[in-house]
């Protein structure tokens, strides 16, 4: 399983923008589908957004038109770009990578190999 490494998170004000990077170790970074989930405190983690080896991505429905994910082979890193940010987005962000994207419905099922997560705190 690659090894993953999160960061860019912080605390920022409701509206306010933030970049998520996740740099993963391995070869054949190309070829794997990547994907963010996040877990607020007293929750289980969630999807936010997937991309897969080709580009494709798809996103929960709580952050569509508000997140971007995207990804940089050259760089082995995958990216989420978090706009418009709301309080309830709250929440330790993890990337995963090499898991099992589902194109007939944008679904991804994780690798059980995590990082440590980034901190993401949204004030009202």
């Amino acid at each position: 399983q690659p090894q993953v490494v999160e960061s860019g998170g912080g605390l920022v004000q409701a509206g306010g923008s933030l970049r998520l990077s996740c740099a993963a170790s391995g070869n054949a970074f190309s070829h794997k589908h990547m994907a963010w989930f996040r877990q607020a405190p007293g929750s289980q983690r969630e999807f936010v957004a997937t991309i897969s080896s080709g580009g494709t991505s798809n996103y929960a429905d709580s952050v569509k038109g508000r997140f971007t994910i995207s990804r940089d082979n050259a760089k082995n890193t995958v990216y989420l770009q978090m706009n418009s940010l709301k309080p309830e987005d709250t929440a330790v962000y993890y990337c995963n990578v090499g898991g099992t994207y589902i194109p007939i419905n944008g679904r991804y099922n994780p690798v059980p190999s995590w990082g440590r997560g980034t901190q993401v705190t949204v004030s009202s």
